[in-house]
């Protein structure tokens, strides 16, 4: 191995050299599948105690025990951290640190201003870290900013976006055992929150409730926020109890229709059973989950569901490291996010609508 001293790591016209801090569900169905088939990075190395797994599922792959050996290694040109919520701020500097490129799993940080901190670093450090807010890549989400922005709904007054799940019982993991960055509210709230936000923007208040619902729970498994903004309405609402499938996931109201969305994006689905990218079809959603476009006048028309694509944020990235493009999710974006989680807290603490400075 190689250590980096003082320069950026140099990224010719070959590959873009990859390293994983962790090997849970989120590397192994999120980003490792992108990784191996996109032509622009090469995956080099993974971090992780679990040497066995990635030796059988990954002959090849160095497996390396220590992040910062990991960060110090100068064949690594990108770090990819999906380690636990409460280590991505400290796992990032360490990479920024070394002059790697960083993708960090929501949440981006826990705190905001730990995310407006990395953003500064890595300008000093002319690396390009990002945070993987994938679901900008839902195809449900694609085709319902489509319909708004082509106008068909007319001005959006009312927009319900949903990420439920059936999951009555606690289960013994971290992300739902009490901790800095646990609980639905860091789990899955970020999904939702990143997407209101790249197309409404932040609102002007906020009023949340956020509870632990289920016999046991310790962290909270409940979410149900509300984004005002002038002359228009955003619910986004996260749950355990949900059993019907499809579930609601959107319900958009403009003056000119409404659309009504059930099911959601395959992608993770199909990612968690071993389809891979490269599969035809395999992003393609079925004709029965189609959302619905009402015009108000006895009107009703199926719209086919946009193939989504956690791909693209890959390859916007890769563009971005080459200094091609725009970040596809800069950390000040992130910032936001976490920002809106915070006020989600205390809004709950208090049981009031909180104003945003």
């Amino acid at each position: 191995m190689s250590v980096s001293t003082s320069q950026p790591s140099r990224i010719g016209t070959g590959p873009i050299r990859v390293g994983i801090i962790g090997y849970g569900l989120s590397a192994k169905v999120f980003h490792i599948p992108f990784l191996r088939t996109l032509p622009e990075y090469r995956l080099q190395a993974i971090c992780s105690s679990r040497t066995a797994e990635i030796s059988e599922a990954l002959p090849g792959i160095k497996i390396v025990e220590a992040p910062s050996d990991l960060c110090a290694d100068d064949d690594i040109d990108l770090i990819v951290i999906t380690s636990p919520n409460n280590s991505h701020f400290n796992l990032a500097r360490m990479a920024l640190k070394h002059y790697k490129h960083v993708v960090v799993e929501k949440p981006f940080t826990t705190y905001s201003e730990q995310a407006l901190e990395l953003a500064e670093y890595a300008v000093q450090q002319r690396c390009c870290i990002s945070a993987f807010h994938n679901r900008r890549w839902d195809g449900d989400f694609l085709t319902a900013r489509h319909l708004m922005e082509s106008g068909r709904l007319g001005n959006v007054h009312v927009f319900e976006s949903r990420f439920d799940r059936f999951r009555p019982e606690v289960r013994q993991r971290w992300r739902e055992q009490p901790g800095e960055g646990t609980g639905y509210l860091w789990d899955l709230a970020p999904h939702l929150i990143d997407q209101a936000l790249t197309i409404f923007g932040m609102p002007h208040s906020l009023t949340a409730r956020t509870l632990p619902l289920r016999p046991g729970a310790t962290t909270c498994d409940y979410v149900h926020l509300q984004l005002h903004y002038p002359q228009r309405e955003v619910i986004l609402n996260a749950s355990p109890y949900m059993a019907a499938k499809p579930a609601l996931r959107f319900l958009i109201q403009g003056d000119a229709g409404s659309y009504i969305k059930y099911g959601l994006d395959p992608q993770e689905e199909r990612l968690t059973a071993g389809i891979q990218p490269a599969e035809p079809d395999w992003n393609k959603e079925d004709e029965y989950h189609w959302g619905v476009l009402f015009d108000g006048n006895g009107k009703v028309e199926h719209i086919s569901t946009q193939p989504g694509d956690y791909g693209t944020y890959y390859s916007k990235l890769a563009k971005c490291i080459h200094g091609h493009g725009p970040n596809p999710v800069s950390a000040t974006d992130a910032a936001q996010v976490i920002r809106l989680i915070e006020l989600a807290e205390l809004s709950q603490t208090q049981q009031s609508t909180l104003e945003l400075a």
